[in-house]
């Protein structure tokens, strides 16, 4: 799935949800037993796992390095990114992370929703404040936590510098 065929769906609903926010699409994953949303503007491609390299001094959900297209990308378990267990990653998702970019391991990849800011709404403020500062939002998606992810807060631009200057030295 290359970035060019990737459009994102924006879509006003009709009708009685009509006074519902706007949709976006979203591209759903599994991460252990929690479903995890990227949007799908940012999604650049989906592959099968690649070796990955560990890198010292990595948030624990960042489980290295491995080599994309030529390049270096960090590659982040969204088990441990949302929970706390490490996924079995079958799939790389590779996204856009500012002018960056991250691969998010991932067991599966579900598909794409088309999804509106109401579902965003279906658990208790409290629960949703709770999240950390990778979660953009957390909701429901037929009866399981679906867990909005925020791409360019995934992986620090510090990381990211510290990963670079690492690749200068070798």
């Amino acid at each position: 799935m290359a970035s060019e065929a990737i459009a994102p769906v924006q879509e006003k609903a009709q009708g009685p949800a009509a006074d519902s926010a706007a949709r976006a699409a979203w591209l759903i994953c599994r991460a252990g037993a929690h479903l995890c949303a990227v949007p799908l503007a940012q999604v650049i491609e989906i592959m099968r796992g690649l070796p990955i390299e560990a890198v010292a001094g990595a948030p624990h959900y960042v489980r290295g390095l491995c080599i994309i297209r030529g390049a270096g990308v960090p590659v982040v378990d969204t088990g441990l990114l949302v929970g706390d267990q490490a996924v079995k990653s079958a799939r790389l998702i590779t996204i856009r992370a500012g002018k960056r970019t991250i691969a998010l391991a991932t067991e599966e990849v579900l598909g794409i929703r088309s999804i509106g800011t109401e579902t965003f709404n279906a658990l208790p403020p409290l629960l949703r404040e709770a999240a950390n500062e990778t979660i953009a939002a957390i909701g429901t998606l037929d009866a399981e936590l679906l867990f909005f992810l925020r791409s360019t807060r995934i992986v620090s631009e510090d990381l990211f510098n510290q990963l670079d200057a690492r690749g200068a030295r070798s």
